[in-house]
């Protein structure tokens, strides 16, 4: 226990499913948090999204760990908000030392007929939210000389998706933000890496858009048929991984197990880009 004692993380997404298991797995470890969510649903996103309510659960479970939590609900799509929500929290809380840029959307459409809306919606969320979010911490960070910034990607921002090229595009853009802030801030004591996590069992991957786009021989695809494909393509035998197992990668990222770990490309895909 106390992995993380003492720190502060900020992170986006936090009202369920990842965002939720970062949260829970930093705090269990001595952490406290700053939780942000857009608690609002996007057009063109085919399943239900967050809700205050998943919020104010994130913050119930934190908090029956004896941990302090400031929620906020902010868009990272707009910096002034993400800002604000920072500030906010780091008045309550402390200054950020880790930042766990995981808020982000999935949607499905064929490239040459995708909605130009889907495709703004899908970058201004998982590409521009993760800059957003990782520009309103780097100034305090680069102040006090350290930090942690760990940006989730995916699978996709190793290999290309069909009828994903907007969600591949994104994911491989927050790759490349990594890239540049490891090499940029290293000098100040901070380090940026990023998640690859494969399927996880949460709501982004259990929907009809979903299964519809990995079972598309089924008429009525379920859970079940979804997961028969996506265990198929991995290495190891699961059909897919659980939130926790990503959030055990964010907390050792965050943590001092991993000072001198930066520039990394984390996957949790269950072998997913080797097979």
């Amino acid at each position: 226990m106390g992995r993380v004692e003492g720190k502060v993380a900020f992170v986006t997404g936090a009202a369920r499913g990842q965002g939720r298991a970062h949260a829970l797995r930093l705090a269990e470890e001595g952490a406290d948090i700053i939780a942000v969510d857009l608690c609002d649903q996007i057009a063109s996103v085919p399943y239900a999204m967050a809700n205050a309510g998943d919020l104010e659960e994130t913050a119930k479970q934190v908090e029956a760990l004896d941990r302090r939590i400031v929620t906020q609900q902010a868009d990272v799509r707009d910096p002034a908000a993400v800002k604000a929500a920072l500030e906010a929290g780091e008045a309550e809380v402390g200054p950020v030392d880790v930042l766990v840029a995981n808020a982000g959307i999935f949607s499905t459409e064929p490239s040459d007929t995708m909605a130009q809306q889907t495709w703004q919606d899908m970058i201004d969320t998982n590409l521009t939210g993760v800059w957003n979010a990782c520009q309103a911490v780097l100034p305090g960070m680069k102040e006090r000389q350290s930090g942690s910034l760990i940006l989730t990607s995916s699978t996709a921002g190793i290999k290309g998706f069909p009828t994903l090229a907007h969600y591949t595009a994104a994911k491989h853009g927050v790759v490349g933000l990594m890239k540049a802030l490891a090499g940029e801030f290293g000098q100040f004591n901070i380090r940026v890496n990023t998640v690859h996590p494969t399927s996880v069992d949460t709501d982004m991957i259990h929907n009809d858009a979903m299964y519809h786009l990995f079972r598309p021989d089924l008429e009525n695809p379920g859970r079940d048929d979804f997961g028969q494909v996506f265990e198929s393509l991995h290495l190891l035998p699961h059909k897919w991984v659980e939130p926790r197992d990503i959030a055990n990668m964010v907390l050792f990222l965050a943590s001092e197990e991993s000072r001198y770990v930066t520039g990394m490309q984390m996957r949790v895909d269950l072998g997913y880009c080797e097979k």
